[in-house]
């Protein structure tokens, strides 16, 4: 599609074998929902994305894979997270538990806490994050299905 309008990048964690991962259960299908702080758009002086706005999903080298829509954003509490929504993010977690401890190590990374601007960064039950859904609306690159 060359004459698509630009997309803004939709970025899973930083590049290397775990955004690859993931970028790969988006494309088959297993990733549908995703988690991010709310203080990051705050750092970023950005705003959650709106229901239906559209994406670039970008890989690990920076390559255009995907068009993806948002089709629901919640912010709410870490504790509130809910079993559904860590299904729908097509890890592999099978509890709530194991999905908080996995996402806990990423955000009390050095990467993120650099991020951040924040080196004792942590999160508790009360940290606002955005619970975002989104589907895949095209492939794209020179991977996608040719139809």
């Amino acid at each position: 599609m060359p004459n698509r309008e630009a997309l803004k990048p939709f970025l899973l964690v930083f590049p290397g074998p775990l955004r690859d991962q993931l970028v790969a259960a988006v494309l088959d299908g297993r990733k549908v929902s995703t988690t991010g702080l709310l203080v990051e758009y705050e750092v970023e002086r950005e705003e959650p994305p709106p229901v239906g706005e559209r994406s670039a999903l970008i890989d690990s080298d920076g390559r255009e894979v995907a068009v993806l829509e948002v089709t629901e954003v919640r912010i709410l509490r870490l504790g509130d997270i809910d079993l559904q929504h860590v299904l729908d993010e097509g890890e592999g977690d099978t509890s709530v538990a194991r999905w908080r401890a996995g996402h806990e190590r990423f955000w009390h990374s050095a990467e993120m806490r650099e991020g951040l601007d924040d080196p004792e960064f942590t999160v508790d039950d009360d940290t606002l994050v955005v619970a975002e859904r989104f589907r895949v609306v095209e492939r794209i690159g020179p991977d996608a299905p040719q139809g």
